[in-house]
């Protein structure tokens, strides 16, 4: 039976952690994330963690026992940020090569130099390549849903892929909310127990990544492939057995891969993931009111990456902005990348604007939202001339300074 709960997200990530019962927890605190691992740590104290707790060294320690235990067949967890998840990310990429499904919960922060505590994407960004699953929450309670079904998913013996629930630090890890926590035996009834594929067995020896010559690394570099494009088969079951059994929606009609808020026929679009995405529908809301047509395309997977989605979501649509915490210095945001070879040489062609926003946690408010709106209303109705303006560096501050006094005077 589920408890409703005034809680910190960190708070409730972990309460999460605890009704799911892994085998086991390897546990290095790095801020924001400290708080999961510090509270799960109490938790095993008082007896209400079965599993073994593993205070280790470093974040790569702390990744390489979850693998460990992962490849003796054991439901493993750890959490992190930032620097933490490069520490990560060389037995990482060998969890998804060796096909083993550990998962971590990840409080987003920026990575230095300059050294910031704060959060934006570029921590997961950069280990897009690697082969994990990546789950991007907009509040703490889906946060704490997406750990759920990132277990179900990484544990089908069909995936059998890493899986990354990431939630933004500070934002989501230390602010207070209602949370609905669940109880073991209705996790239990959800997730299954894990029925590993193969395990490390001392009376049935074998061996996991090992040495492959070049006639055969690329193939199983290929099999990753298929099964991150299966997963998104699974995470389209998996967010229709949570909608059944708890009763709340991820983005049902998008497979789980996305979703939509606002008129599904609006001809202006912003694109976004994460905690942001609250603020952008407290935007649209206000367009909704004054009849004017604006949706939210919600990225909630991120890899593997929703293509045919977002087709279907931005069909018919004249302007989208992207806004994403992250970039990809020398070129530009990895999202709006990504996006843009989704849609080419296809029949969806909307203009398309990058807006990085958000880096190590700056602010993002509700004005500088209703300027990107504005400008892509502008791009909507009139694009020739909208790209021009946009695309002219010297004329561009003027056309700013006209778009926010439209946006102060409605």
């Amino acid at each position: 039976m589920a408890e409703m709960q005034m809680l910190k997200g960190d708070k409730a990530v972990a309460h999460g952690v605890v009704s799911i019962q892994p085998d086991v927890v390897s546990a290095y605190p790095i801020t924001p994330q400290t708080g999961i691992v510090e509270r799960v740590s109490q938790f095993k104290a008082d007896g209400e963690l079965d599993g073994e707790f593993l205070r280790v060294d470093s974040e790569f320690n702390a990744c390489s026992t979850a693998l460990g235990a992962a490849a003796a067949g054991a439901r493993a967890f750890s959490a992190t940020s930032s620097q933490g998840l490069k520490l990560m990310s060389e037995p990482l990429f060998t969890a998804s090569g060796m096909r083993l499904p550990l998962v971590m919960a990840v409080a987003n922060r920026s990575l230095s130099a300059p050294l910031s505590i704060w959060g934006d994407h570029t921590d997961t960004f950069a280990e897009r390549d690697g082969g994990m699953i990546q789950i991007y929450g907009e509040d703490v309670q889906e946060a704490v849903d997406n750990l759920l079904m990132a277990y179900k998913v990484a544990e089908d013996p069909d995936i059998s892929l890493p899986a990354l629930s990431t939630m933004d630090g500070f934002i989501l890890t230390h602010v207070k909310e209602p949370v609905e926590i669940y109880s073991e035996a209705d996790v239990a009834a959800f997730l299954p127990d894990r029925e590993p594929n193969f395990t490390l067995d001392p009376s049935d020896p074998k061996t996991m990544g090992a040495y492959a010559r070049p006639e055969h690394w690329t193939e199983t570099r290929y099999a990753v492939q298929e099964a991150m494009l299966r997963s998104k088969d699974k995470i389209d079951a998996v967010v229709h057995e949570f909608a059944e059994q708890f009763g709340r929606e991820y983005g049902l009609d998008y497979r789980g891969l996305i979703d939509v808020y606002g008129p599904e026929d609006a001809d202006v679009a912003i694109i976004t993931l994460g905690s942001l995405v609250g603020t952008v529908k407290d935007v649209l809301d206000e367009y909704e009111e004054r009849g004017e047509s604006v949706k939210l395309v919600k990225i909630r997977v991120y890899r593997p990456f929703p293509i045919d989605e977002l087709r279907a979501a931005l069909r018919g649509v004249d302007a989208a902005a992207v806004l994403e915490k992250d970039v990809s210095l020398g070129y530009q945001g990895g999202l709006v990348t990504d996006l843009k070879a989704a849609l080419y040489n296809t029949d969806v062609r909307p203009d398309i604007r990058s807006f990085i926003v958000g880096l190590a946690g700056r602010d993002i408010q509700r004005r500088e939202i209703r300027e990107v709106v504005a400008e892509m209303q502008r791009l909507a109705a009139d694009p020739v001339s909208g790209t021009v303006a946009f695309e002219d560096e010297e004329s561009w501050p003027q056309v700013r300074e006209d778009i926010l006094e439209e946006v102060d005077q409605s």
